[in-house]
């Protein structure tokens, strides 16, 4: 009888992820960074993380960026910015790359929150 096959890494997830397709922003948050707008299109996300493909090759593991998703335009008030790490970048065919990105806090611009309030996801 064939044994299933050991997982090579154990599952660090907490929450499961959903397949969704929908647009996305990310900049980089550190001045260090070379500025960019990157506008893809999620492959999955979680409560805690977002999965995209992007042909953007400036994303490395540990960097920090703003995301806004689900984006729609930069005057929508319905955007949702966040602080989130890249955990992974995994090079794909054709020139792509895969992205894992860990969301760290929301960060709050309504009209009713004082300037400056971030609240942690």
């Amino acid at each position: 009888m064939a044994e299933t096959p050991e997982k090579q890494y154990p599952e660090k997830r907490r929450y499961r992820r959903a397949k969704i397709a929908k647009p996305l922003r990310v900049r980089p948050s550190e001045p260090r960074d070379e500025h960019f707008e990157d506008l893809p299109i999620s492959i999955n996300a979680s409560k805690e993380g977002i999965y995209f493909h992007t042909r953007r090759s400036s994303y490395y593991k540990g960097m920090r960026v703003f995301v806004t998703f689900p984006f729609a335009s930069a005057h929508d008030p319905m955007n949702c910015e966040y602080v989130a790490e890249v955990l992974r970048v995994e090079p794909l065919p054709n020139g792509r790359f895969g992205v894992a990105l860990h969301l760290l806090m929301t960060v709050n611009y309504g009209s009713d929150t004082p300037a400056g309030i971030v609240s942690r996801s």
